[in-house]
């Protein structure tokens, strides 16, 4: 279905599913709109719709550019993974949530960005401190 309407009209329109991509699409809630995938490479911080070679779709963000594939990751995860540019199906253009249209060229969009991925490594300690103090707090409480 995600690939018959992204080559016969050049978008496709959803509900998000999955909590990968939060804080930005929220679960059940934002619709996005992707466009088929364009001729040209795409860019870091592109948001791109991937089938994985076990079926499933996908939309993580592109956190590197590679020569012969990306490195993509969810907003809301640590681990990245490679994608192969024959996996890449479509990349998001807009988010529409609560009637409201939120486009990838949009400066508040574009400013989240930036922040939040420029801000991974401290994210990625903080949420691992968090983790060891939760582990340290129960060891505390179960004895």
């Amino acid at each position: 279905m995600i690939e018959q309407e992204l080559s016969e009209r050049g978008v496709f329109v959803y509900t998000t599913k999955g909590v990968s991509m939060r804080p930005l699409l929220r679960q059940n809630r934002d619709l996005i709109v992707v466009r088929a995938r364009p001729e040209e490479r795409l860019k870091k911080y592109d948001t791109a719709l991937f089938k994985r070679d076990n079926g499933d779709y996908v939309l993580h963000r592109v956190v590197q550019v590679r020569e012969h594939d990306y490195i993509i990751c969810g907003d809301n995860l640590e681990q990245m993974e490679p994608v192969r540019e024959d996996q890449i199906l479509g990349v998001l253009q807009e988010i529409v949530r609560n009637g409201k249209t939120i486009t990838v060229h949009d400066i508040p969009y574009n400013i989240y960005v930036h922040l939040w991925w420029d801000a991974y490594p401290v994210r990625f300690f903080l949420r691992k401190v968090r983790r060891l103090g939760g582990r340290v707090k129960r060891k505390l409480l179960n004895q």
